[in-house]
């Protein structure tokens, strides 16, 4: 079975052509790391990034400077994507491949298994996944970045919310490790959501310092890989971080191990704005673990 790209024309375009174009756009255009992926991989590994999931013309450009990293470096053979589940109604995963106008991402299904045996909180839904946009953003961007092994390409998506992070992340962890594979995790995630249409208002002066001062709090509690700290301050200040959860697994999941971090983008949606009234504003981050 296969998912169906139901977001396609919506958040990034339609059919392969104007993907393509698009996407290319992103790499090349302000906001982007300036130029398209070296032909040439090397032999660096990523052990995971952080990446935004709104609409490709918001936050593409600040996605491509992690999928820059992913497309110059060495190919994995699986790619985990970790989603907050906006719907908030569980953790799921599924067996069925996301369609996107590049062609079917594939899951590893022997590795699903694997992790629901581990860890009961996860179970398979198909229709939250159909639902759910998290994932499905990320896809288009990874096949650019590995389309000298498109036809190779790997997934496992995961979509969380309100999960035991700590026991999640330990068992993906044992998991990863068990089956022996060369693994790349992405997060998706946006950060703060300030404004009245997200309900969060938690100042209403000097609003684009205050922003950015409250995300970059929150980035250093990640570069850190302090779960405890990152988790309290998004608790302190009821920040509108939609992928706590699985950047909380994230951080659990690297324990000791201790990756170099690095911040590699950031700006609002309200900084592409004209006027950057800031009155509604979303938050993107591109962050890479090696």
């Amino acid at each position: 079975m296969v998912r169906k790209a139901a977001f396609k024309g919506q958040f990034y375009e339609a059919n392969e052509q104007a993907l393509e174009k698009q996407i290319v756009g992103c790499f090349e255009g302000t906001n982007g790391p300036g130029a398209l992926p070296l032909s040439k991989r090397s032999d660096k590994q990523i052990k995971a990034i952080i990446s935004p999931h709104a609409g490709y013309q918001f936050s593409g450009p600040c996605a491509a400077w992690a999928y820059k990293e992913i497309a110059e470096a060495e190919y994995s053979d699986l790619y985990i994507i970790i989603g907050p589940n906006h719907a908030g109604t569980g953790s799921f995963t599924t067996m069925e491949g996301f369609e996107t106008p590049y062609g079917v991402a594939r899951v590893d299904q022997e590795f699903v298994k694997s992790l629901l045996e581990k860890n009961s909180d996860l179970t398979i839904n198909d229709e939250a996944h159909a639902n759910e946009h998290s994932i499905e953003v990320q896809i288009p961007m990874l096949q650019f970045a590995t389309k000298d092994h498109m036809h190779e390409l790997k997934i496992v998506p995961i979509i969380l919310s309100d999960i035991d992070y700590m026991k999640f992340g330990l068992d993906l962890k044992e998991t990863i490790f068990d089956s022996g594979k060369k693994v790349t995790i992405i997060v998706s995630s946006d950060f703060t959501h300030y404004g009245r249409h997200y309900h969060y208002v938690p100042f209403t002066s000097d609003v684009q310092k205050n922003i950015y001062e409250m995300d970059q709090k929150a980035i250093n509690f990640i570069e850190a890989l302090n779960v405890d700290g990152f988790v309290g301050y998004v608790d302190e200040k009821m920040c509108t971080i939609c992928g706590t959860f699985p950047i909380a697994v994230l951080l659990k999941l690297f324990g000791n191990t201790k990756p170099k971090v690095e911040l590699l983008h950031y700006y609002t949606s309200a900084d592409l704005e004209e006027e950057k009234t800031y009155k509604n504003s979303v938050s993107y981050a591109s962050i890479l673990f090696t």
